[in-house]
């Protein structure tokens, strides 16, 4: 244990922690002003072509995967600190080196091919990362410490949510595309700047990192999982969340904006927003009531188990995606109020946010508290691809079916997901053991 952690109530008394949270604050945000103008780029190049939208995200995803389970045996064999700021560095050159190209070449087939390239390139970088950022908590904090430095880094998340995705919105309109891709390389390499100076105990492994000994890594890291039948049971939960969630949010949401709304004759506060800021509300609501949360969360005691309550709270989530779906189809698809369905989707983003929030702190918690720290890179990448597995998928299927039958199909597909994985969590007994 880092001998810079001392007997106190707050994580923010650390040194470590202080610079990891800044670290992540500022990549979190270049990350969020990408994502954000990538979506809505892609449709304004590619005529809105929902399909092309899916197959950049599936292919992000694909990378992810793929990459993630190297970075969970470098994370268990390497400083993670030093995984994290290499990381970010990388990630910072490719979108500058990206946006020089995007300078040079200004066709609108061009830039798609930058985007395609760079979102395989950076999702394969963050395959690596992610791991290793996952897996330092329990390194630096003490166990009693961990769902409070999760529940500030929701909080920041959810800020981020608030005020970054604003910005994202205006920056977005108000400046070239490549003007805002230089700044999110900025962020990146500031991020970097701040994981340098973190200092974490690191004991190398004597053996020298081979193919052979990376798939046996890999190999123990699966083992290990399935001697936890309840965490391979939340893991399973996680997977269909994820893959019934994605589409809402990376296809719905930029689609919805840029057809229901853009081509709309009229909508609610047309004089002060533009389509791409109502998507900034919606995430500001979001943000806003995680935010809330997290802030009782880290101010609460530490759960001991969480896995039946998370089926609770994921039943209350299929409440309200059902709702938003007959929302959306009543309100939006048949003409009846498009207002109408804006304001609803507001409420409905404030009780996703709450209730995220409620899930993913104590999970996260709970995974850092029950996995032996030096298989804990290896778990994280084995959760991570778990969790993330089917996203590709799931962003190509949304695709398809929004250039085919649009959004209330998808919705009502994501919706009826929901609900039967919240039923099954629910019937589940192994979960109810962590």
């Amino acid at each position: 244990m880092n001998g810079d952690i001392q007997k106190t109530a707050n994580v923010f008394s650390l040194r470590n922690f202080r610079l990891v949270f800044m670290g992540a604050l500022v990549s979190e945000l270049g990350a969020l002003l990408y994502s954000f103008a990538v979506s809505f780029y892609i449709l304004e190049i590619s005529g809105n072509n929902a399909f092309l939208q899916g197959l950049y995200l599936a292919l992000c995803g694909v990378a992810m995967l793929v990459f993630t389970p190297i970075g969970g045996v470098l994370g268990d064999r390497f400083s993670k600190a030093r995984i994290m700021y290499v990381c970010d560095y990388l990630k910072g050159g490719l979108i500058i080196l990206a946006t020089v190209l995007m300078l040079l070449f200004s066709e609108p087939r061009a830039h798609l091919t930058v985007l395609f390239v760079l979102g395989i390139a950076g999702n394969a970088v963050s395959g690596i990362f992610t791991p290793a950022a996952n897996s330092l908590f329990p390194h630096i904090l003490k166990e009693e410490q961990l769902q409070q430095a999760n529940s500030y880094f929701t909080i920041k998340s959810s800020l981020e949510g608030i005020g970054g995705i604003i910005l994202a919105g205006v920056l977005y309109a108000a400046l070239p595309i490549c003007t805002l891709f230089f700044l999110v390389g900025a962020c990146f390499i500031a991020s970097g700047i701040s994981e340098m100076l973190i200092r974490c105990d690191h004991r190398p492994s004597e053996e020298r990192l081979t193919l052979s000994l990376a798939l046996r890594d890999m190999r123990d890291g699966i083992t290990y999982l399935k001697g936890k039948k309840a965490i391979m049971a939340l893991l399973g939960a996680i997977l269909f969340i994820n893959f019934f969630f994605e589409p809402v949010t990376g296809n719905f949401l930029p689609y919805f904006v840029k057809t229901d709304l853009a081509q709309a004759p009229g909508y609610l506060f047309q004089t002060v927003l533009t389509p791409e800021l109502w998507s900034s509300v919606f995430s500001v609501c979001f943000g806003i009531s995680s935010l809330l949360g997290a802030a009782i969360l880290s101010a609460g005691r530490q759960e001991d188990k969480c896995g039946h309550k998370t089926a609770v709270r994921l039943c209350w989530v299929a409440l309200i995606m059902i709702a938003l779906t007959l929302s959306y189809w009543i309100l939006a698809d048949k003409g009846v109020s498009l207002n109408g369905f804006l304001i609803a989707f507001c409420l409905g983003c404030l009780a996703m946010g709450f209730m995220i929030s409620y899930i993913n702190i104590p999970i996260s918690t709970v995974m850092m508290r029950v996995v032996d720290k030096d298989k804990l890179s290896k778990v994280s990448s084995i959760v991570s691809i778990g969790s993330q597995g089917m996203i590709p998928i799931a962003s190509v299927l949304a695709g398809a079916v929004l250039e085919g039958w649009g959004s209330t199909p998808l919705l009502a597909v994501s919706s009826l997901g929901f609900t039967v994985t919240a039923v099954i969590m629910l019937m589940n007994r192994q979960l109810k053991e962590i």
